[in-house]
């Protein structure tokens, strides 16, 4: 993609590149795919009419849908296919996605990984209308369906995710001593410090993408986790050291073994412990974890 000055194509698409982004990111979850559907999106941009275009924000959203959509049906069947379990690509991101509730709760793992049991349409719909509230006109523009369909789709797709999103609200002071008390007890390899902070019924979903050592399913429970991270011989004689980091917009920690980044850590706190751990290893995952990824809802 080429800049020219006084290129009002280009110009609108700069203009509003951190909102197709984070439009792509919240229906792939995968920073690369949001990306290539990116460059299809300016691809198809700079061939269009601009005199005959009346919204070229709304615009420049229906085609990334699009776009994001049939890339959509790509990934599926590529997850299908996947080793072990899928989890969303964490993003590094600005202290201003975590003060912008809204944006930090579309954009936590827990609600993506909820998003994940969406079909690729439901998925789209409920992206437009509930984290970037696109009205139904358009939203129908972009998927291809009536006014009513959409409106059908946004209510089973609200009620699916509600019955599985996480139903309590918590501060992210709150995340944050959960994961300092997870943090002092994984570097210390203090069980019982463990068990303190996780609840009894914790879940750690883990993705290592078949390259590196990961649980192929949930692990359920305290204290199998406990055994999972301090029993693990990747674990066994290395040095854990654990930083606290801002991902997706929600606080989280980058664990590193013997200086070496190991993978990405977010929680899902209710009551004070960790009833929720997404575990992020495959190293195709983390290239987004060192530099700031800027994302918008407008």
């Amino acid at each position: 993609m080429t800049e020219h000055a006084g290129d009002p194509a280009t110009g609108a698409f700069v203009a509003h590149r951190n909102l197709l982004f984070t439009v792509a990111y919240e229906m792939l979850g995968s920073a690369a795919d949001a990306e290539d559907v990116l460059q299809e999106t300016w691809l198809r941009w700079v061939g269009v009419d601009l005199a005959r275009v009346r919204d070229q924000r709304a615009y420049l959203v229906r085609i990334t849908t699009r776009q994001a959509l049939d890339r959509l049906r790509t990934l599926k069947r590529r997850k299908e296919a996947y080793v072990g379990q899928w989890l969303p690509e964490p993003l590094l991101t600005a202290p201003d996605v975590a003060e912008d509730v809204e944006l930090a709760e579309s954009m936590s793992m827990a609600l993506m990984v909820v998003l994940e049991t969406l079909s690729p349409t439901e998925r789209a719909v409920f992206v437009l209308r509930e984290v970037f509230d696109v009205d139904y006109d358009e939203i129908a523009e972009a998927v291809g369906k009536t006014p009513a369909a959409v409106r059908q789709i946004a209510h089973r797709a609200r009620k699916h995710v509600d019955a599985r999103r996480p139903r309590k609200t918590v501060t992210p002071g709150e995340v944050r001593a959960a994961l300092e008390s997870l943090r002092r007890a994984l570097e210390t390899r203090d069980p019982q410090g463990l068990l303190d902070v996780l609840a009894p019924n914790v879940v750690l979903v883990s993705d290592g993408g078949g390259i590196k050592r990961a649980a192929l399913r949930p692990v359920v429970g305290a204290d199998k986790l406990v055994r999972f991270y301090l029993g693990s011989p990747v674990t066994a004689d290395a040095e854990i050291t654990c930083e606290p980091t801002v991902v997706n917009g929600n606080p989280a920690l980058v664990l590193r073994l013997d200086g070496e980044l190991d993978g990405v850590m977010a929680p899902h706190v209710e009551d004070g412990r960790i009833a929720g751990l997404y575990y992020v290893r495959n190293p195709e995952k983390l290239t987004r974890v060192g530099v700031e990824t800027p994302l918008t809802l407008r």
